[in-house]
């Protein structure tokens, strides 16, 4: 697949020097970041959804054990959270 970019000069000419830097083509630089910033973006996905599910477990753990009392409903909290 062939992709054609408009970007302004010196982008051009700062990428072809860190590409020669690195002993590469342009076109494969580019193709290079592209890829790994991609693939940085997957792992930041993953770790996201583990922080999620251990956020999750962490509060379920948490609430064990946990009771309102004899007196005290759900409605009553309702209810006092109200008036503020």
């Amino acid at each position: 697949m062939t992709v054609q970019l408009e970007w302004p000069p010196d982008v051009v000419d700062r990428l072809t020097q860190e590409a020669r830097q690195k002993g590469l083509s342009l076109g494969d630089y580019v193709l290079q970041t592209v890829l790994r910033l991609h693939g940085s973006e997957l792992q930041d996905d993953e770790a996201k959804r583990k922080a999620r599910d251990e956020a999750g477990r962490s509060i379920r753990e948490l609430r064990k054990g946990n009771v309102l009392g004899p007196d005290l409903t759900i409605r009553d909290l309702i209810e006092e959270g109200r008036r503020f």
